[in-house]
């Protein structure tokens, strides 16, 4: 990032000090699709929620359908769309998908790989050959994954579109990007990044982003992923951690007996650990968090069930120390 503030201009100037930031920005724009693995077109953006507008907004179908565990950026992106419940093992409702894809004209279909709350896997399509992405094919409607929360630790799904967000894998905030097999699934809107975006790049962000993926992912951080799935065992073996079907080892929802989510927070902030109820987006709210009112967790569950979520830079001794704090409050 400090290079790209000393070679900062406005990316679009025809002249010499635009024409540097031009080519260090289709650069970062390259290393990133070449880290992803993503094959198709990748428009910068400042973060998922306006990846996710973009996508929900401008893509040339009639219609939006959104699993009911999306982000709260889809459900403002899209207040209109179709909503499919949650079914068993913690997947959309599949027989609900296939109806709502195959009922009327084309959609645009976003779901999301990993959960924000609980660590649950949401969707994992590695192709088109499955009975969703049959009907999508069937029916000309685009699959938007929305990948905040695994894009750099996890492989991409197969989908028409995919949403990153930089901050989730230890890049700059303010830089994300919309990725898209192909420009003419949107509409322009005019202004930057061939005309699909409004405001000026942020080039530096862009080479952050870029050298955050560079730097690797979950097998370089300072915890393994041994280290990390014994924790949630530890949990689960006093029948505190609750997932919601297939799960990942670095976000966990854990419940707990007696105490409220909002008690949590203010105790283990007392105690060095940062933590959230619901979304970081929403935790400052005391409502029953959407999201897990989608998958059936009970009120008074939901209630007292907080977030804990890993990084790159949370060490053994950290998992150590939130274990028997954790112990301690219960």
């Amino acid at each position: 990032m400090e290079e790209g503030f000393r070679l900062w201009a406005n990316p679009s100037s025809p002249h010499a000090e635009g024409r540097r930031a031009r080519a260090a920005l289709e650069d970062a724009r390259e290393r990133i699709k070449g880290m992803l693995g993503w094959e198709g077109e990748l428009i910068f953006t400042s973060g998922a929620s306006e990846a996710l507008w973009i996508a929900l907004n401008r893509a040339k179908v009639e219609r939006r359908i959104v699993s009911a565990v999306e982000h709260d950026a889809v459900f403002r992106a899209a207040p209109d769309a179709e909503v499919v419940a949650i079914g068993d093992g913690g997947l959309p409702d599949i027989a609900a998908m296939l109806d709502a894809i195959e009922t009327g004209p084309p959609a645009i279909v976003a779901m999301q790989t990993v959960n924000s709350e609980t660590g649950g896997v949401v969707i994992n399509l590695p192709g088109r050959s499955n009975a969703v992405g049959e009907a999508l094919a069937r029916t000309g409607s685009l699959l938007l994954a929305d990948c905040s929360q695994s894009a750099g630790k996890l492989p991409l799904p197969w989908a028409d579109m995919a949403v990153v967000s930089a901050h989730k894998f230890g890049g700059p905030i303010g830089i994300g990007a919309l990725l898209i097999r192909d420009f003419a699934m949107l509409a322009p809107i005019g202004g930057h990044e061939r005309g699909y975006r409004q405001g000026t790049e942020n080039m530096p962000g862009a080479l952050g982003m870029a050298a955050a993926l560079e730097a690797g992912g979950p097998e370089s951080w300072a915890t393994t992923p041994d280290q990390r799935t014994d924790l949630q065992l530890r949990f689960g073996q006093s029948g505190d951690w609750k997932p919601h079907g297939a799960h990942i080892d670095y976000i966990t929802a854990l419940t707990h007996p007696t105490m409220s989510a909002q008690a949590l927070l203010i105790r283990l902030d007392a105690m060095g650990f940062a933590v959230s109820a619901g979304s970081a987006c929403s935790s400052g709210t005391l409502k029953k968090s959407r999201v897990l009112d989608a998958f059936g967790v009970p009120d008074d569950v939901a209630a007292r069930t907080i977030r804990v979520s890993l990084g790159w830079s949370t060490t053994p001794e950290d998992l150590e120390r939130f274990a028997e704090a954790w112990a301690a409050l219960c």
